[in-house]
């Protein structure tokens, strides 16, 4: 998943300063029903993590049920925490 093509086709833009806070909301409600349909895992982790970046991202034990998925989750949240992208 190109985070450009993702951001296009949730948002309608190809960067995220051109957003509009009803784009913002309308675009993550649709991420959040793609995300519940989704059932390959490296695209379920994909819209998570975008989500994450957002700050919308539902909670891991409702994300994930399988752990291996949760910790890679939880590595994820700690390698932006370090990168200081989730401030």
């Amino acid at each position: 998943m190109n985070f450009d093509d993702q951001l296009h086709r949730y948002f309608g833009v190809r960067e995220l300063e051109a957003l509009t806070p009803d784009a913002l909301a309308a675009g993550i409600e649709h991420m959040r029903v793609d995300f519940g349909l989704e059932t390959d895992g490296r695209r379920r982790f994909a819209l998570w993590s975008l989500m994450f970046l957002l700050g919308a991202a539902p909670d891991l034990d409702e994300a994930f049920e399988d752990p291996a998925d949760r910790d890679a989750a939880r590595d994820f949240m700690e390698m932006m925490e370090r990168a200081g992208g989730n401030e």
